[in-house]
């Protein structure tokens, strides 16, 4: 397995690992009709947009198994003056699952936190309905503090629970 940032020539790959992801683990938290629809096209202009020209707070890591982009993880820096960085996403491939990708993607992420002056805390949001990906999380230290609901892509609502770690040294 290997780690590296995320590059323009990753778009397509990211894409699909991210629209299969939504499509496997959104269901009935976003609408069928948008995960029916065209949710790579959608993840394309997503990912097109932040790898074509990176912001310099943005860090994008995707982990690789010979030439398949197996996982991928983008944290924004300094995002929120509470909570710290942003994880924003994270997606594993389906059949790589518990494998150690995660982990090992959200400790890239840590580093990236950790690496930036001053450091900040790390959170993420996860839907409500995900409770495998809450398990995970909590496992590796993250708290849950606070929910907010928020509008899903296709329409609709959903709910977000906040997991946090105040000191990402723990995701190491």
């Amino acid at each position: 397995m290997e780690y590296r940032g995320a590059t323009a020539d990753d778009i397509g790959p990211i894409a699909s690992l991210h629209a299969d992801s939504w499509r496997r683990n959104y269901r009935g938290s976003f609408s069928d009709a948008f995960l029916d629809g065209d949710v790579l096209a959608d993840r394309l202009a997503e990912w097109s947009e932040r790898l074509t020209a990176p912001h310099p707070d943005h860090h994008t890591v995707v982990a690789v198994d010979g030439e398949a982009v197996v996982g991928l993880v983008h944290t924004v820096l300094w995002h929120d003056p509470a909570w710290g960085a942003l994880l924003d996403n994270l997606h594993v491939a389906h059949g790589r699952q518990r494998s150690g990708v995660g982990t090992g993607l959200m400790a890239r992420s840590a580093a990236a936190v950790l690496a930036r002056r001053p450091v900040t805390g790390l959170y993420l949001w996860v839907l409500e309905a995900n409770t495998a990906a809450q398990a995970f999380y909590a496992a590796r230290g993250g708290t849950c503090e606070g929910s907010e609901w928020s509008e899903a892509p296709g329409g609709g609502a959903v709910v977000g629970l906040r997991y946090v770690w105040r000191d990402p040294t723990a995701l190491l």
